[in-house]
């Protein structure tokens, strides 16, 4: 390039500044169709040609202005499109387009990573933040809490422009204050036996519900998906008085316990006995009624037997009953008609003889000498009989 086209400058001295800017203007001219003829030291056919070559850099470069304007969002994610530093719309998972930088630009938010924040303690429960961690409770005991609190972002375009927060806290910091204003507030509704012991379900439930509330009220589009509470213990001032209480608070659990399970085993053994009586005694009374109306029933129909004839109805009477006694005694039959001379037959070693093998000798009949028996009364219900049963 020649100085003239820098415009006249002497040997040694600057260029013409003045002639520098009117050809730079001239050129940015004709590159937008400003200019037809050549400028000072120039043709036309040497402009046409920056021209064109200036023409292809602009829309190259304008391509790739255009191309910035693609993104990918994740299936995790959702894109927050920024018209202008504006919300302007949220984009799904996929390939998007936004209208290129400066006009547009957008924001990825992760919907499903789980976020963390502590309370009490710091990565570790051995590391206790105590300024953190000691509360009160509903009875004025202090104790120890560490929990942990876990979260996700539910509605990312309230979490990045509508909530109410301050803008100079991170959602963490946010989260952590309304934890520990929660857990303070439920703790201090709860006696400390219930915090130690069998409450720290319900009191996890509680700062859960009232932690999510607060961050609802104030628009954050965060959610509260889990809160753990790590440890419960007194200070280690008290500690020993505190375990002692929580061991004797064991035992008596573990008493009652073995109380329920012995009532468990007596008194289904004493209601099943009581049942047994109860049947027994049923039964018996049933029997003793049965058997009453039994001989009720016998009794009325030998009643009119007996009205027709009496002797012949008590003699039948006399011989069941005697029947009934003998049946279970050794009996001996005797003969006293032979003037002197008892016949004597045990007739209970002779049934069993006739019922035992045959090998076995059987006794012989024993005479007896007796002195003679005195006449019969004809008058007695047993008169005329030759022979009599006796024990």
């Amino acid at each position: 390039m020649s100085d003239s086209q820098w415009g006249n400058r002497g040997q040694n001295g600057p260029p013409d500044l003045d002639e520098l800017f009117r050809r730079l203007n001239a050129r940015i001219a004709g590159m937008f169709g400003g200019g037809k003829g050549a400028g000072p030291g120039g043709n036309g056919s040497g402009n046409a040609g920056a021209a064109g070559g200036a023409g292809l850099i602009i829309g190259v470069l304008a391509t790739l202005w255009l191309a910035s304007g693609f993104y990918v969002v994740d299936a995790r994610e959702r894109g927050v499109v920024l018209r202008f530093g504006k919300y302007h719309e949220l984009t799904r998972e996929g390939l998007n387009w936004h209208l290129p930088f400066p006009m547009e630009t957008v924001e990825k938010v992760n919907l499903t990573e789980v976020r963390s924040v502590e309370i009490g303690y710091k990565g570790d429960t051995k590391n206790k933040a105590p300024e953190e961690a000691q509360m009160v409770t509903q009875d004025q005991n202090i104790i120890d809490v560490q929990l942990s609190i876990q979260y996700d972002i539910e509605d990312p375009v309230k979490f990045k422009f509508q909530n109410m927060m301050d803008g100079n806290r991170s959602e963490s910091e946010v989260v952590k204050q309304v934890g520990e204003a929660a857990i303070r507030e439920v703790v201090g509704r709860n006696k400390v036996d219930a915090v130690l012991n069998e409450g720290r379900l319900r009191i996890a439930a509680d700062v859960k519900a009232t932690v999510q509330e607060v961050l609802k009220r104030y628009q954050t589009g965060i959610r509260i998906t889990q809160v753990n509470i790590s440890n419960v213990q007194a200070p280690q001032q008290v500690l020993d008085a505190f375990d002692d209480a929580t061991k004797a608070v064991q035992d008596r659990e573990q008493r009652k316990s073995l109380g329920e399970a012995y009532r468990s085993k007596v008194v289904p053994e004493a209601e099943g006995e009581a049942a047994k009586l109860l049947a027994e005694a049923k039964g018996d009374r049933d029997a003793v009624i049965d058997r009453a109306k039994g001989d009720v029933a016998r009794f009325m129909r030998v009643l009119p037997e007996y009205a027709k004839a009496p002797a012949v109805t008590r003699q039948r009477l006399y011989l069941d009953m005697m029947q009934q006694v003998l049946s279970n005694t050794s009996k001996v039959l005797v003969d006293q008609r032979n003037g002197g001379q008892m016949l004597y037959l045990p007739l209970d070693k002779m049934m069993n003889t006739a019922t035992a093998p045959a090998a076995t000798p059987v006794e012989p009949a024993r005479t007896v000498v007796t002195p003679a028996a005195p006449a019969q009364d004809a008058a007695r219900p047993d008169a005329g009989q030759p022979l009599r049963e006796g024990r």
